[in-house]
């Protein structure tokens, strides 16, 4: 019988480089990433354009099994991968201050947790897969509270906000740095704040700060980490 592939769990807040380090992790392993994150998204905006309120749990419920979520490559080096809701590419579209409220709102309804719960599975053990990296809020404590390798990263709402804000500005979205760091806040306080699946890091997840940490120093961390446990276990990158 053969071994599943090798389960990586990335949780954090927003800005903490979560996204960014997984993607680092999964290219230098050659390993599968899954962004539940983006998906939360996906599913904000594709209720929004059918005018289903974020709190609607039976209009939520009701679209979940139509959806038709999925990753394609990124279209050219270094770029993020792809997001596709059915055939249109919604990559850049789901990257809006709104969308990233959105997406902490539907997140916190029970129904859309465990519509999406089956589909991050499917993604992460795919057959194909040497290892899969999945970055989110409850990856470690829900998702895969099996996983082979558990981090948390965090860092001061001021540096994440920071980020953010630079993020926004290279995109040419003028919201000034106090609105980020506000919605920031908000964003914090509910996804800490919810009854299913807070944010809060698994008893077993390795916590690493990366405020005062380049994030290629974080990813090269992970890399370490990740190859230490998989020489233990057999595995190959």
């Amino acid at each position: 019988m053969s071994q599943r592939p090798f389960i990586v769990a990335i949780d954090g807040p927003a800005g903490a480089g979560k996204s960014t380090a997984a993607r680092g992790v999964a290219a230098r392993l050659g390993f599968a990433m899954v962004d539940t994150g983006a998906i939360y998204r996906t599913v904000a905006l594709a209720a929004t354009r059918r005018g289903i309120a974020l709190d609607d749990d039976a209009g939520l419920a009701a679209l979940l099994p139509g959806l038709e979520i999925r990753f394609e490559p990124p279209a050219a080096p270094g770029a993020a991968q792809r997001v596709l809701l059915g055939d249109a590419d919604v990559s850049m579209e789901i990257r809006t201050p709104a969308l990233s409220l959105g997406a902490s709102k539907v997140s916190g309804r029970p129904v859309v947790r465990a519509g999406l719960l089956d589909l991050q599975r499917r993604l992460a053990l795919d057959a194909g897969n040497a290892g899969a990296v999945l970055e989110g809020r409850d990856i470690g404590t829900v998702v895969f509270p099996d996983a082979d390798a558990k981090f948390f990263l965090t860092a001061s709402p001021e540096e994440r906000a920071r980020r953010r804000f630079a993020e926004l500005q290279a995109k040419g979205d003028p919201s000034p740095y106090e609105h980020v760091l506000q919605d920031q806040l908000r964003r914090d306080r509910d996804d800490s704040e919810r009854a299913i699946a807070p944010l809060r890091p698994a008893a077993d997840a390795t916590v690493i700060d990366t405020t005062p940490v380049p994030l290629d120093e974080v990813i090269s961390r992970l890399v370490a980490a990740v190859r230490e446990r998989l020489a233990a276990r057999g595995g190959r990158p």
